[in-house]
């Protein structure tokens, strides 16, 4: 039960973090492009390599600390984090076909469930 308090926890404080840290992101760009997206997507795929070596390394902290972090604060900071992590890790593992798969699968099927979602709310609510 723990474990899921502190994801809790950990997932808040990043929703808002990720709502202040792309909001002042894309205030910077003044542009049309998605910064504010681009720059979370980027900073939580940074900190999960650096957490993850670091919590797999020789400074180990509690599961459920760990899980705050990396499932609840980056999880709710940017899940592309997490794809690119469990990307690397494949990769890492020797598992090519299966890395570059996710990579394909993930970007080919995202966008086409965005593309079917988007069609059938235009559908369902006469938009």
């Amino acid at each position: 039960m723990i474990k899921f308090v502190m994801i809790a926890i950990g997932g808040a404080t990043g929703a808002i973090l990720r709502y202040t840290v792309a909001g002042w992101a894309q205030k910077l760009t003044e542009s049309s492009f998605p910064a504010g997206t681009f720059t979370v997507n980027i900073l939580g795929c940074l900190f999960i390599g650096i957490l993850g070596a670091l919590f797999a390394g020789p400074h180990l902290i509690r599961e459920e600390y760990r899980f705050a972090i990396l499932v609840g604060l980056l999880g709710a900071f940017t899940t592309f984090s997490t794809y690119a992590w469990e990307t690397l890790s494949l990769v890492n593992d020797g598992q090519l076909t299966y890395a570059m798969g996710n990579i394909l699968l993930s970007n080919v099927a995202g966008l086409i469930a965005v593309w079917i979602g988007y069609r059938l709310g235009q559908t369902l609510f006469g938009v």
